[in-house]
């Protein structure tokens, strides 16, 4: 599967609509920096894929509804035992879809897996400015000096991850095994491009 030139966790519904697979996808506005309102509902759009863009807090509800069958997230970062840093939400999201039994899937191309990193807990996480929660674009919509924490990701344990589709192939937990195999194969094949 081609992950970079479809973007990475949309080439998963871009594949399937391809197939000819009916689905509806739910997009989160992903707050603060609204990336899921202005691209992925605009990409979605573009391809003609059937697509209802949501407040992030209304997931759960559409979740508790029945009406999810599946959550699908990119990741930032990924270590050897599968833990995913991705845009904060994400862990809620895994949280909630364990609850009602929906399965929880990351999309990645094989450059997102930190080899060396063990697991999520040494992941830095950036703190964003207060700003992108205090303001909408100029627009001001909290009070003046208002405490702000704005972290940029949150860890995703792998616990609570259903697989992680690479662009080698789909992982399923225990991860470590798997994900240390791809790190052999992207190692061979990153010293067969260095011996051209």
């Amino acid at each position: 599967m081609k992950l970079a030139g479809l973007g990475t966790a949309l080439a998963v519904v871009y594949t399937a609509v391809a197939q000819g697979k009916h689905i509806k996808v739910y997009a989160d506005e992903t707050r603060p920096r609204l990336q899921g309102a202005k691209l992925t509902a605009w990409e979605l759009q573009k391809l003609g894929v059937p697509s209802t863009l949501i407040t992030d807090n209304a997931a759960a509800f559409l979740m508790q509804q029945g009406r999810v069958n599946a959550v699908l997230v990119g990741a930032d970062r990924i270590t050897l035992n599968g833990d995913v840093a991705n845009k904060v939400g994400t862990y809620g999201l895994a949280v909630v879809a364990k609850h009602h039994g929906v399965p929880l899937y990351v999309a990645a191309p094989t450059s997102t897996f930190d080899f060396e990193m063990v697991d999520g807990k040494d992941i830095p996480i950036e703190q964003r400015s207060g700003r992108e929660v205090t303001h909408i674009g100029d627009t001001q919509i909290a009070p003046d000096d208002v405490t702000v924490y704005s972290p940029a990701f949150d860890i995703t344990p792998h616990e609570l991850v259903s697989a992680i589709i690479t662009d080698q192939g789909v992982l399923r937990d225990p991860y470590r095994p798997e994900i240390e195999a791809l790190k052999a194969k992207w190692e061979s094949s990153l010293s067969a491009k260095a011996s051209f």
